[in-house]
């Protein structure tokens, strides 16, 4: 079984991809969230933690679409336009995984869709 998800509580996809998959009932697989506004579709944010807090909302507004949650995440790859804002991220990632954190890749890249500093995508258990 494979489910298409999608929701307005979230950026719309910006190529031909879907904002997340649930595959057999049990995971969900989701595309890189940026920090986009929903509404408007522009990047959000002028520092890391800024446009991390904004990605990181718009994963959880996906993960509520399919049925599960930022509690049920097992695999993060983040990834930054500049390594060394790997701390400012690591910040306010901690706020929303807090003590048992999934399994996470954290990788610095070329260049972040639309001018963004981060862009982050995950896996998880379907609730």
């Amino acid at each position: 079984m494979r489910q298409i998800i999608s929701t307005d509580k979230a950026p719309a996809a910006i190529g031909p991809y879907n904002q997340a998959i649930v595959a057999g009932g049990a995971f969900v697989f989701t595309a890189g969230q940026l920090p986009m506004d929903p509404a408007t579709g522009d990047i959000v944010g002028e520092d890391i933690k800024e446009q991390t807090h904004l990605a990181l909302k718009n994963l959880s507004a996906v993960l509520q679409a399919a049925g599960s949650s930022l509690s049920n995440v097992v695999k993060v790859t983040v990834f930054l336009q500049n390594m060394s804002d790997f701390a400012g991220m690591n910040e306010v990632y901690a706020e929303y995984f807090g003590a048992s954190p999934p399994a996470r890749s954290a990788v610095e890249v070329a260049q972040v869709p639309k001018g963004a500093l981060v862009e982050v995508e995950a896996v998880a258990l379907v609730s």
